[in-house]
């Protein structure tokens, strides 16, 4: 009998071009202005046929649809998407399925189409309602799009929506960082991403560094935000995300429980559980929107660009990569459930971690404490000492 059980099965389909790149952004997105709609929905239908097999008699929890931006493309090309998806793969009853949109690429009747499509979440990438930090940004549209963006969606009848911000960004004050929140809540999401803007390599802003606030003053900003949010209800579940009561964003919830996932669409990444081997696959789609377009790939008609079996020894550190992100961690059984291992294998790396006072192993649980969530960075960097 095998070690491994089939976790919820989630899908992620990327589409990979912008109006513009943005400074911060490293994600696989790519400028174009004409796009090809009709070849991209061939390609990524095509490219479905050679990963039905790791489905495995599941249905689908969630879909997302990330980008670049997916909200470029029309109604029509997630209709028809969505309907040959249903004909293939089966569809839970209470399907959560997400959309990208840029509020400086979207209006009214877009909305609408997405929703009749069968679209049923929104998360608006705002990332700040602040006129001079959205043009440092390299951000397309302005503060007015995205508040009508959010009332837009709501009126298009998404009673479930995201929107995104940032904190810590070029010369922001912790008042500006706190009045984007404050106009972001007065807009009622079910949800709010709020982060901080990291400077990642590949990007402009690598190349030439903005000055962004101190440490002091970034946590201050954050204290502040988190308190903020908790008065108007929205409960923090994970790092960077906060939720109305009973609206957490389960496609991410799937990704941080180490769920499995397709993926479909230029540069796009699964895993998938294969219990009959006591394997976790994790594969990439060709990265280039072009190739992808050919059907350039590993094998024949195959647009995966590169696979990799997650071994024993790597699976510990993959799984709390995930679930130390959720403020209420993770239940114990499920690492074995999920990673096919014994917990006993890892207990005195995370008695020591206990002991240091950065995680909790009481009840059936293991999560990071307060003073952990502050340096998950150094948790990880400890847990990862399991795989050498």
């Amino acid at each position: 009998m095998s070690l491994l059980t089939l976790p919820p099965l989630s899908l992620y389909v990327h589409v990979p071009w912008c109006v513009r790149k943005c400074p911060y952004c490293d994600f696989n997105s790519h400028e174009r202005k004409d796009l090809p709609v009709k070849e991209y929905l061939a390609a990524l239908l095509e490219d479905l046929q050679f990963d039905l097999h790791l489905v495995q008699g599941r249905p689908l929890q969630s879909i997302f649809f990330g980008g670049g931006t997916p909200s470029l493309m029309p109604g029509v090309f997630y209709q028809q998407l969505l309907a040959a998806l249903r004909q293939q793969i089966e569809f839970a009853p209470d399907i959560e399925i997400t959309l990208e949109a840029n509020p400086g690429t979207v209006e009214q009747g877009r909305f609408e189409e997405y929703r009749a499509a069968g679209i049923n979440r929104l998360s608006i990438g705002v990332q700040s309602f602040n006129v001079e930090h959205l043009k440092k940004l390299g951000r397309i549209h302005s503060n007015d799009e995205a508040t009508r963006a959010a009332q837009a969606a709501r009126n298009a009848g998404f009673d479930n929506f995201n929107l995104d911000l940032m904190h810590a960004l070029p010369e922001q004050s912790t008042a500006q960082a706190l009045d984007d929140l404050s106009q972001a809540i007065a807009l009622a999401p079910t949800h709010i991403s709020w982060y901080e803007l990291t400077i990642e390599p590949n990007t402009s802003f690598f190349n030439q560094p903005p000055v962004q606030p101190d440490l002091d003053d970034m946590a201050e900003t954050e204290e502040a935000g988190f308190a903020l949010l908790a008065k108007h209800g929205y409960q923090r579940y994970e790092i960077s995300a906060f939720a109305q009561p009973g609206r957490p964003a389960r496609h991410n919830l799937n990704y941080w429980h180490f769920g499995d996932y397709l993926a479909l669409g230029a540069g796009a990444h699964g895993k998938i559980t294969l219990p009959d081997n006591d394997d976790i696959l994790r594969y990439q789609k060709t990265r280039q929107p072009e190739a992808y377009l050919n059907g350039q790939g590993e094998g024949k008609g195959s647009r995966s660009r590169q696979s990799h079996m997650v071994t024993p020894p790597e699976r510990p550190i993959e799984y709390f990569l995930n679930t130390l992100r959720l403020i209420q961690g993770s239940d114990k059984e499920s690492f074995t459930l999920r990673t096919g291992l014994p917990l006993e294998r890892i207990l005195p790396i995370l008695e020591q971690l206990k002991s240091e006072h950065l995680l909790s192993l009481d009840g059936p649980r293991i999560r990071c404490s307060d003073l952990g969530i502050r340096h998950l960075n150094t948790v990880l960097e400890r847990l990862e000492t399991i795989t050498k």
